[in-house]
């Protein structure tokens, strides 16, 4: 077996701003709170996907040290944007000093990476060098090129397997380069953003899944996003097509058959987060938890999943 290969795992993407808090306002969760979330997911899960190298993630890492949590952690660096790119539906056109900065900015958060994963070995299973920075829709472009070279960066620094988390489509597109430099490959699968039914949820992430799995396949494959709103506004999600029951279906059909398959499956997510996305309070990016903002569980949540060992 490829040593750094993934064992199978009950996973689930963890960030824990709450009302009135989020990463930009550098309001963030106290320890308190973060420990107060994890004791929540404490025993349904064994492994948590954090998306940033910041001042959250560290708390996090901090409480699973202090309080003996027996959760590993897939942690991220979060990279913005190195070029504009016209594509991106809401804008993402920079100016040429805002791109330098940015490229400095994300040196520094590949550093930053870089310190977390080799000051909490025994916690930090895995590194992600980015997320969603390079389908055709992102507002934080980044060339592969430049994503090659934080790739090559973290593989000499780092112990942990290196990946990049990315939506499907640019895997069998355009990232074969990056692959070629990458431990495993991470993929995000929405069937729900691609107005499927629930009925066709499980079937069309599967196919995302084993398409990406044809073209590498020599690579283990991680879906490290997955899941079903609750609820929208209208916008990209049509709101019959969200509610309680239809997360519940996808959640539980997606969990089995990722145990089946022994897949590595980081659910998306654990708690809803009302800073993201518009002011509408229905924007759909809100509403991705299987515990609401004030930590009551969903529908999906109502029968607990087997205790992780």
């Amino acid at each position: 077996m490829n040593k750094n290969k993934l064992p199978y795992a009950r996973a689930i993407c963890y960030s824990g701003y709450r009302d009135g808090q989020d990463p930009g306002s550098g309001i963030i969760p106290s320890y308190r709170q973060v420990k107060e979330d994890l004791l929540i997911l404490q025993g349904q899960w064994q492994s948590l996907r954090l998306y940033a190298s910041d001042a959250h993630s560290k708390s996090v890492l901090e409480v699973i040290r202090r309080e003996k949590m027996s959760f590993d952690v897939m942690l991220g660096a979060y990279i913005t944007a190195e070029v504009s790119n016209p594509e991106c539906p809401w804008g993402a056109h920079y100016d040429d000093a805002e791109l330098k900065e940015n490229k400095q900015k994300n040196e520094r958060e590949i550093r930053q990476l870089i310190f977390l994963a080799t000051n909490y070995p025994n916690i930090v299973s895995s590194v992600s060098l980015g997320n969603e920075a390079s389908v055709s829709w992102t507002d934080h472009l980044v060339p592969t090129d430049s994503l090659i070279g934080y790739a090559k960066t973290l593989k000499s620094a780092v112990k942990q397997p290196v990946t990049f988390c990315e939506n499907y489509v640019p895997w069998l597109e355009k990232l074969h380069g990056l692959a070629d430099e990458l431990d495993f490959i991470s993929i995000h699968t929405y069937p729900v953003w691609e107005y499927k039914d629930i009925n066709e949820g499980l079937a069309y992430t599967i196919e995302n899944y084993n398409a990406v799995a044809a073209a590498y396949p020599d690579k283990q494959i991680v879906i490290t996003e997955a899941g079903w709103a609750t609820q929208s506004n209208g916008r990209g999600i049509e709101p019959s097509n969200v509610s309680e029951s239809f997360q519940k279906q996808y959640f539980q059909q997606l969990m089995d058959w990722a145990e089946q398959e022994q897949v590595l499956v980081y659910y998306f997510e654990a708690f809803d987060e009302s800073w993201k996305g518009s002011d509408d309070p229905l924007e759909p990016e809100k509403h991705w938890g299987l515990y609401k903002t004030n930590r009551r569980p969903k529908q999906a949540m109502y029968r607990p999943l087997r205790r992780a060992v």
